[in-house]
């Protein structure tokens, strides 16, 4: 058996985190890792991995050898991506997953383990779910419907994106023959196989299971994690002040320091490297990525953050920080609406409930603030924007925006690009918008 990771692009809902899902960091590990560790602990060591032209590179430097690589070449539908690695897993069992979705292992063994051509995952709902579900007789698949709307489901279980086919080569008939240019190709070329004879049979699955599709579904990839420890984790190199406190399951890594008067209450992880200063206090869930710095008097609660974040005398609430960006002193995230209610995000022409009633910033890499500046519940920040000083931001910003303010006025300038090919942030002074 082969197991195909597909492990595709940004995705547009997740602005303004410009790293795709899968290289996100959680316990100072990659989750496509984390989802090799997956598959290898079900005894599936052979292993491809879709990438799109935007990662494969970083992909092919993370994994090295230990996996084999395919490019989908441009997003056209799930179909299509595994056309494009068919040619690696011809004459297989394989099994196809998504790299990011955290599921237990032993709902892939639930999977591997029983009869059919196809195997697909049934997670269980008690309430209604706006996704795929299927039309069971018994524990055979005879069709899925999309979305059927409250009230006319066909069942309780819904497809979680988790398959297995015995007989691939037929699959790959079938999708060749279901040639339509909408992006459902693949559940085209399923239900053609049902119809034909094929027997598909569903695995139902009732553990955990967190799809990445918002920014804010990284807080609760973390709190799976969380719950893995056990008990504090400290690494014997971590040098901790007499006079620090440390409380409750945290984990800190190799080289961090943390200063006098310090206090860490757990849940939390501290990343490789990262610095607590004096009278800080780190709590409730947060998450620091390598090489973070938590200035003087900083308060940080229920925060996940990439590498080299630095913060200086602030209160970060509830928020997700890519790399390499710099708040100045005082700059202060506010993270709860007077009127109590969940904060709403814009996704594209819509207004989106995150279904939190806290919720502070969403920044992008290489952001740098200004001292005093307010960030508003919920507003998402581009990767490479400078904001001045005084500034309260209430609105998202674009990628690679200055924001000033000039006698009681707000201006903005466009201030850097963001480099496509993947070198990073590069600057470019442009002129006022």
């Amino acid at each position: 058996m082969k197991a195909m990771i597909l492990a595709g692009g940004i995705g547009k809902r997740m602005f303004p985190l410009v790293k795709a899902k899968c290289l996100l960091k959680f316990m100072g590990k990659e989750l496509i890792l984390h989802k090799i560790d997956v598959l290898k602990s079900v005894g599936v060591n052979c292993i491809v991995v879709v990438a799109s032209p935007t990662n494969v590179n970083e992909l092919k430097d993370l994994l090295g050898d230990s996996v084999e690589l395919a490019v989908q070449e441009n997003p056209r539908g799930m179909a299509d991506a595994i056309m494009s690695a068919a040619h690696l897993v011809r004459g297989e069992e394989v099994l196809i997953i998504n790299a990011e979705d955290i599921l237990e292992p032993a709902g892939l063994k639930t999977m591997m383990e029983g009869p059919g051509d196809s195997r697909l995952i049934g997670y269980q709902v008690d309430r209604y779910f706006p996704g795929g579900y299927f039309i069971l007789e018994g524990d055979k698949i005879v069709g899925m419907i999309e979305k059927p709307g409250e009230g006319s489901e066909p069942s309780d279980l819904v497809s979680i994106g988790v398959y297995l086919h015995r007989k691939f080569d037929d699959l790959i008939r079938y999708i060749e023959k279901a040639a339509t240019s909408k992006d459902d190709v693949y559940e085209v070329a399923m239900d053609m196989m049902m119809k034909e004879g094929f027997d598909f049979r569903v695995a139902r699955y009732s553990g955990p299971w967190i799809p990445l599709k918002y920014p804010w579904h990284i807080f609760d990839i973390r709190d799976y994690f969380f719950s893995k420890i056990n008990e504090a984790c400290i690494d014997p190199s971590a040098k901790i002040h007499e006079t620090a406190i440390i409380d409750g399951k945290v984990v800190i890594e190799k080289g961090v320091r943390i200063f006098e008067h310090a206090v860490v209450r757990g849940p939390c992880y501290l990343g490789k490297g990262c610095i607590i200063g004096n009278n800080s206090l780190v709590w409730g869930g947060t998450h620091l990525g390598e090489g973070n710095v938590v200035g003087y008097s900083t308060e940080l609660k229920n925060i996940c953050t990439g590498d080299n974040v630095w913060f200086h005398q602030n209160y970060v609430g509830d928020s997700v920080i890519m790399d390499d960006c710099s708040f100045g002193a005082k700059t202060t995230t506010a993270n709860f609406r007077f009127d109590e209610k969940n904060i709403r995000i814009r996704i594209d022409k819509s207004m989106v409930d995150s279904g939190l009633n806290k919720l502070g910033v969403i920044m992008g890499p290489g952001t740098k603030t200004g001292i005093t500046v307010g960030l508003m519940p919920g507003v998402r920040i581009g990767a490479g924007c400078f904001i001045g000083p005084h500034v309260l931001v209430s609105n998202d910003l674009e990628p690679g925006k200055a924001v000033f303010k000039k006698q009681d006025l707000i201006t903005m300038e466009s201030w850097i690009t963001l480099d496509t090919d993947r070198t990073g942030l590069k600057e470019k002074i442009g002129k006022k918008e």
